[in-house]
């Protein structure tokens, strides 16, 4: 057992975990922070991205322990208000989501592309930030829509705050 402290979601966390607890499970089981999802248990699928100090990491691939004195933001804590982050709006928009089960991690991947390339992003960015993220139920091009309206709906607001 290890004594593990780190910052979720804006919400400072102090818990005593297995070495061997996967940041995945610690999220869900330990927290009740059930938006992250596992899929494949193989780092394939791209349900389980959270961003960790300002990263995408896939949740399954990194243990609870590695997380020690960093800042680990869920879908749950994408939007502090009660309404949606622009990313979330604009995949209801774009009928950008089915089942939901891939949905949180690329929510995060989409904001993490955002706020690193802003809205100059092209279609091809796009697709190729999306290859660690698979969606069984949609096509991908609601998901790239949604991302590059997204991306402009910030751009904008952004300007604005200024």
């Amino acid at each position: 057992m290890s004594s593990i402290e780190l910052r979720i979601n804006g919400k400072d966390v102090r818990r005593s975990v297995e070495d061997h607890q996967l940041l995945v499970s610690f999220l869900r089981e330990d927290l009740g922070l059930t938006g992250t999802h596992v899929g494949c248990d193989t780092s394939q699928c791209g349900a389980c991205v959270v961003s960790v100090d300002g990263a995408t990491v896939k949740s399954c691939t990194m243990l609870a322990v590695q997380a020690h004195g960093c800042s680990v933001a869920t879908i749950e804590g994408v939007s502090q208000t009660t309404s949606l982050h622009a990313v979330q709006e604009a995949f209801q928009r774009h009928h950008a989501l089915q089942c939901g089960y891939c949905t949180a991690g690329l929510v995060i991947t989409a904001i993490d592309l955002i706020e690193r390339v802003g809205s100059q992003l092209t279609r091809d960015q796009v697709a190729h930030a999306l290859k660690g993220n698979l969606c069984r139920c949609t096509g991908y091009q609601n998901i790239i829509n949604a991302i590059l309206d997204a991306a402009g709906h910030l751009d904008v607001a952004a300007q604005a705050a200024e």
